[in-house]
């Protein structure tokens, strides 16, 4: 089933553009690549699509969002991007977050993966304890040499369990393009038809 994106404005697609290449020299310089991802993940990562609450709409901005326990050290990432918001005020924290994420893939190595701007910025914050299952989606996090190195890299060669899984994924393929949009998009839980309509 494909999904149906907004349209925005052509001064908000071109805001997109220019943000889009500053946040690849930004990113690059700073060598902030795994903390933007991580705080585009926290982001996205709270959408309950039972409730239709949470997900990437910029709340974890808010000083009661990075207060809770998973999000230790993101306030780091939020105030990396505020300079590049003051520089575009036409986009939303929303997209901005979503849309460093994306960068930050691409500059370290990773696919290329289409953005839909379009995510209004909303105030209730989700509930604490939002965050995926861990162990879901493993796969695609871990490896030698991954972008995110966790202590839990490195178990799962010494765990009994996820040893073979880790050993059939790696022999199937690394971390497949496709396997990679997949995870990005099962985060996204779709875009606001109302917001940023283009006035053509």
């Amino acid at each position: 089933m494909e999904k149906n994106y907004p349209t925005g404005s052509e001064e908000y697609q071109k805001g997109v553009e220019k943000c889009k290449r500053k946040l690849r020299g930004f990113i690059a310089e700073k060598h902030c690549a795994p903390i933007i991802l991580r705080l585009e993940f926290h982001s996205a990562g709270t959408f309950d699509v039972k409730t239709r609450t949470g997900g990437p709409f910029g709340t974890i901005r808010n000083p009661e969002v990075l207060a809770h326990e998973a999000n230790n050290g993101l306030q780091i990432a939020v105030r990396l991007q505020e300079p590049i918001k003051e520089q575009f005020p036409i986009l939303s924290y929303a997209d901005l977050y979503q849309l460093a994420g994306v960068v930050a893939v691409e500059v370290t190595g990773g696919p290329e993966i289409p953005f839909h701007p379009g995510r209004p910025d909303k105030t209730e914050p989700p509930p604490e304890g939002r965050l995926p299952d861990p162990t879901k989606g493993w796969e695609l996090l871990s490896g030698e040499k991954g972008l995110i190195q966790l202590p839990s890299d490195k178990a799962l060669l010494e765990d009994p369990v996820f040893r073979p899984l880790d050993e059939k994924y790696a022999a199937i393929c690394r971390c497949s393009v496709e396997d990679w949009r997949i995870a990005v998009f099962g985060l996204d839980p779709g875009l606001p038809l109302f917001i940023f309509w283009s006035t053509r």
